[in-house]
């Protein structure tokens, strides 16, 4: 029994690896984007595309993922996203030379597949390695680690994307071929490194990959049924309409926060600046966040806590909207603490009351997470025909839909988590 429990122990601590990659690359579409939108004249909706793309392989490939995961287990699973992982960060490296926009949007639609890929298959292996009660815990401990790789890859991505010896003449738009070369070649290097990371962590779960394959048995077992399984299941729906708006809320704050801060009305950073303020402001609040979270998850249910961090991200939003100044730039900023614990809990929420196969399940979730492309898209439309800061109104509204999941939820549930809590 005592090996046993050392063995899913050992199997969730390479988990949670998984999710530090994740979110060190994903992270690094938001200086990307900052300098993308320097390189080719974006306008918000037109930088906005890179998430769009990126997101939109969530909808194209999460059921077939969850049809792999069913087919071949987790292991498996994982080794594949990593493989694709690394060919579209290699296909960055080939196509930046064309300086064509459109390229390199094709590259993060491939790494966008690899990704979604991981999710698919680490996010139910999370929440199921150990009791079911601490689910919650459990996946937004290993949360909090994919939070830890979007602050060291922000801090990443815009030192190499965004520094004055990339973008130049006080980051104005770039007007010549030659200074376009830098920045994109800036770009490779960054996700040529990144290249290397994976290739790292490929090696490493080789390595580990009998002690989670054997954890990941007693999962994969009980998995079963039709990808679309989901499809009939009225919670897995809610749960993935709470997952799309939680996504895009948030990927649509973190894309905008850059360009955001840099205008004067608000902060007027420098690029770069507001780079180090969108990686350990917004992102380390996100990381605090989930490491608090998992503490208050063994004492406060989990539909309640949910329920109170959408609706004060709610009214923070509200407020960036009705102000400016300092005021609006530090409410925006404050949002990432409060973003913290809700995916894993709409996530292990959702796995809980579906009553259908987890992968099924898991990959319905991740098909929401198409959200990350549809929201940006919207909120980078309004902030072109209105403002910046009135966008803030949409992120407003999905958290206030949110917050009603987590009411409903709670409604349902009652007391549970508490009193999980207090056997751990």
């Amino acid at each position: 029994m005592r090996q046993h429990l050392s063995g899913i122990s050992a199997a969730f601590v390479s988990v949670t690896t998984l999710f530090f990659a994740w979110g060190f690359i994903t992270s690094n579409n938001d200086p990307l984007i900052a300098s993308l939108k320097a390189s080719f004249h974006l306008s918000y909706t037109e930088a906005l595309m890179t998430q769009l793309v990126f997101f939109a392989a969530y909808g194209f490939m999460s059921f077939p993922a969850a049809a792999l995961l069913n087919r071949v287990g987790s292991v498996r699973s994982i080794m594949i996203a990593l493989t694709t992982m690394i060919i579209g960060c290699l296909v960055v490296q080939f196509i930046v030379r064309y300086q064509d926009y459109a390229l390199i949007l094709a590259s993060l639609f491939i790494l966008g597949i690899g990704i979604t890929t991981l999710q698919v298959a680490a996010n139910p292996l999370a929440a199921a390695l150990g009791p079911a009660e601490s689910s919650h815990f459990r996946l937004t401990f290993a949360q909090a680690f994919n939070s830890l790789g979007v602050v060291l890859g922000v801090n990443f991505g815009s030192k190499i994307m965004l520094g004055e010896d990339v973008l130049k003449a006080g980051h104005a738009p770039i007007t010549n071929d030659a200074d376009r070369i830098i920045a994109l070649q800036a770009v490779s290097h960054a996700f040529l490194l990144i290249t290397a990371l994976l290739a790292a962590l490929m090696l490493f779960i080789w390595l580990w990959r009998k002690r989670i394959g054997d954890a990941a048995q007693g999962i994969e077992s009980a998995g079963g049924g039709s990808v679309l399984d989901a499809l009939r299941s009225r919670w897995a729906l809610f749960g993935a309409v709470a997952i799309g708006l939680y996504v895009g809320a948030e990927v649509s704050i973190g894309s905008l926060m850059i360009n955001f801060l840099n205008q004067e009305g608000i902060l007027n950073l420098p690029l770069e600046i507001a780079g180090f303020y969108l990686a350990n402001i917004y992102w380390m609040g996100a990381l605090i966040g989930r490491f608090l979270g998992s503490y208050l998850l063994t004492r406060i249910a989990a539909p309640k806590l949910l329920m109170g961090a959408a609706s004060l991200a709610s009214f923070l939003c509200l407020t960036v909207a009705l102000s400016g100044g300092p005021l609006a730039g530090y409410a925006a900023l404050s949002v990432g603490l409060f973003n913290s614990i809700m995916f894993p809990t709409i996530f292990t929420i959702t796995l809980e009351k579906a009553g259908v196969s987890q992968a099924s399940t898991s990959g319905l979730l991740c098909v929401a997470i198409v959200g990350g492309a549809i929201l940006p898209y919207a909120v980078g439309r309004m902030a072109d025909q209105s403002s910046l800061t009135l966008s803030f109104l949409i992120p407003m509204l999905a958290y206030a839909v949110i917050a009603i999941f987590g009411m409903l939820s709670s409604e349902r549930q009652g007391g549970t988590a508490n009193r999980a809590g207090s056997q751990r």
